[in-house]
Parts: C-alpha cells; structure tokens; sequence
C-alpha cells in the first residue's frame, strides 16, 4: 500500500512517515506534500492508495482537496490525521475512510489504514463506471457490501430501488443486498432506466408487467422476475406509470 503524507508541519510529516514506515506492506511515497496544491499535484504523478491528509494547512485546506478527489474517477483513499477534531462530520461528508486526531497512536493509524484496504463509496462509484465514460455518465453495475465481501450486481439484472430509512434495498435476479446510496442519487444517476412508484421505490422500466386495481382500489404494480406480492404505486405516481406503460 502506497501512502502520501500531507501535512504543513515537518515534524507530523516525520512522525507520520516513521510510523507508517514501521507497518508492514506499507510504503510511504516521497516527496511528501506540505499543502493542498502540493498534495494534489504529487496524487497526480505518485497514484498513492491512500492520503495521510492534515486539514488545516495554508492555501487549499484538507477538507477542500479532499472535495477535490471526490469528483475524480480512481481517487485515493483519504484518512485526515488533525490536531482538530470538530471537522469529524465534515470529513466523511467528503468520503475519508478514517480520521484521526493527533498525536496519532500507532494501533488507530494501524486500524486506519486497514480499513483503507477497502474502497470506499467514490472509489465504488469510480471502479463500476464504464472504462471509456469520461462524463459523469451512469454505472454499469452497482456495487455492494455483502458477507462475500464487494458484489458488482449488473443493472440489467435489478428489478428494483427501495428506500428504508438509511439503506436502500437493491432487489436484483440473484436475490436483495443493502445500499449506502440515497434513493434520490439512484434516480438521478438511473433515471432513464428506472421509474419512480413510491416516494420509496424505484422499479425497473423493462421489468413492469401490468398495473393492477384492488377490490380497495389501491394500485399494484407486477414486475417480470419478481417472485412474490406485487409492489404498492402511490396514488401521486399512477398516471406517471400509466403513461409510461403506453410507451412501452
């Protein structure tokens, strides 16, 4: 594991880099980077794995570069090693595996940079795009964390989206597995595959088979594939279903 040290005091830069030296199967790149613009440029031409990123520095501060990597295809993972502990939440707002708050003990930088091992939810994002898609487009696969460890589940093979409270669960034709997505990020990114029926529910377009009126006069929606009761369409959703069900 290639590690990048990001920090503007010297001696964190060599505490860092002696400890980080000390665990095995970690290397630590030279030249370290003493602020943002440094610290961007060196993850341009050194690719480490991960950033061993302070956050208050001159110039671009930790947080910002982090922002920065986020909206790159292949980022590195980010741990925030800070005399500072108040930006916790602003940190994984921006995807950082780890944050740790100086001086840094050896087993949390340890454990840190275990967890690095795994990519984190941009890293996802980035590694299930299509090799050629240099603008943002949608993902060809979804990936999830599940007991077999990171599951690529092909769009074609999802039949649908449903919210519950902070996970969502993918249902595909293997069976289900848990999201760390927000439901309105899947629509945005999937919408011309996928239709909103629920204000928790995002089905498959290809995989509707027929609408369905209860004695009750609730609507219920039938999809290829799927074993089991029908899904329930929110009132506010029936004509939008319908008219797409005649462009089908």
């Amino acid at each position: 594991m290639n590690v990048l040290i990001v920090d503007d005091e010297p001696l964190a830069r060599e505490r860092l880099s002696r400890m980080v030296g000390e665990l095995e199967g970690c290397r630590v790149l030279q030249p370290c980077a003493s602020n943002g613009e440094e610290a961007l440029a060196l993850i341009d031409s050194l690719k480490p794995d991960v950033v061993l990123l302070d956050i208050r520095m001159p110039g671009l501060d930790g947080l910002q570069v982090a922002a920065k990597l986020c909206e790159r295809e292949a980022p590195p993972a980010v741990i925030f090693c800070t005399a500072h502990d108040e930006f916790a939440l602003e940190a994984f707002q921006v995807s950082a595996v780890g944050y740790l708050v100086k001086p840094v003990r050896p087993e949390s930088l340890a454990a840190a940079l275990k967890k690095a091992e795994r990519p984190n939810r941009v890293q996802l994002a980035a590694l299930t795009r299509p090799a050629l898609d240099h603008a943002g487009g949608p993902r060809s696969h979804i990936s999830a964390r599940t007991r077999k460890g990171i599951e690529l589940i092909p769009l074609e093979h999802v039949i649908f989206f449903i919210a519950d409270h902070k996970y969502v669960t993918l249902r595909h034709e293997g069976g289900e597995v848990l999201l760390d997505e927000p439901l309105k990020a899947l629509e945005d990114e999937f919408g011309e595959r996928f239709v909103r029926i629920h204000r928790n529910a995002l089905v498959a377009r290809e995989r509707i088979e027929r609408l369905q009126r209860t004695p009750l006069g609730h609507f219920q929606l039938y999809l290829k594939g799927l074993h089991g009761d029908p899904l329930i369409v929110s009132r506010r959703h029936v004509a939008g279903v319908r008219k797409l069900m005649n462009h089908l």
